[in-house]
């Protein structure tokens, strides 16, 4: 008898499963396929920022806006006569008795940055708040005092430096369009502008550049003497 160089595999004992192959071979091709993707994108992240790419990464914007629709027309007749820029830091916190910052609380650093106008309303001046004398050379005028517009924040100045958030509010963030904290800081930097243009001086040179003004409109018109009062001033 001559021996064979054939074996065989041994029968597998009892209990003994044995893996399917093709199987295992079908799960690793479907985790390298999401690696793979997952890696494309990650790529696609970064190349977007090398020249030429940014057609194939980038995004795109689309303003699907409709039509501004005017709502109602106000004739005014106050002169602004001042206008202030004015730059705050917000730093607002907000903190939940019970529970830690890193559950609970939020902490905004923002810029806001806005104008405020002052102005004189001489549509107010009465009948008898004008006196001409009949040579038409001098003319007492009083007016109103200038009061001052609403704070005006400016989007494109205006900017967010840091925000830090609770876990809670981290949800509750991505659940709502407006996030309440936004809106705060917002009212807040409009507040402090605000505050700032009462202290600031700005009704009194509103004042002072619209007697300037009446004084070189009337002069133009042949007064030699033209007086600018205002409220109950006697001087």
């Amino acid at each position: 008898m001559t021996s064979s160089d054939a074996t065989t595999d041994p029968a597998p004992q009892s209990g003994q499963k044995r893996t399917s192959r093709p199987a295992l071979r079908g799960v690793l091709k479907v985790v390298g396929i999401g690696a793979a993707v997952l890696a494309l994108l990650f790529a696609g992240s970064r190349l977007s920022l090398l020249p030429g790419l940014d057609s194939l990464f980038g995004e795109e914007t689309h303003d699907r806006s409709g039509p501004a629709v005017l709502k109602s027309i106000k004739d005014m007749s106050a002169y602004e006569a001042a206008s202030g820029n004015f730059q705050v830091v917000v730093d607002l916190e907000k903190d939940a008795k019970f529970l830690p910052d890193a559950v609970r609380g939020t902490r905004m650093l923002f810029v806001g940055a806005g104008t405020v106008g002052a102005s004189v309303d001489l549509g107010k001046v009465t009948e008898d708040g004008v006196v001409v004398n009949e040579d038409r050379t001098t003319a007492e005028i009083r007016l109103p005092h200038a009061v001052l517009g609403k704070p005006a924040l400016d989007p494109d100045r205006s900017y967010t430096v840091s925000k830090q958030r609770g876990l809670l509010d981290r949800l509750g963030d991505f659940f709502s369009d407006n996030p309440s904290s936004e809106q705060a800081v917002n009212q807040l930097a409009v507040r402090h502008i605000g505050g700032a243009a009462k202290e600031s001086g700005l009704t009194a040179r509103a004042e002072k550049n619209t007697a300037d003004m009446l004084k070189g409109l009337l002069g133009s018109l042949g007064f030699e003497r033209v007086t600018v009062r205002y409220g109950d001033d006697q001087g």
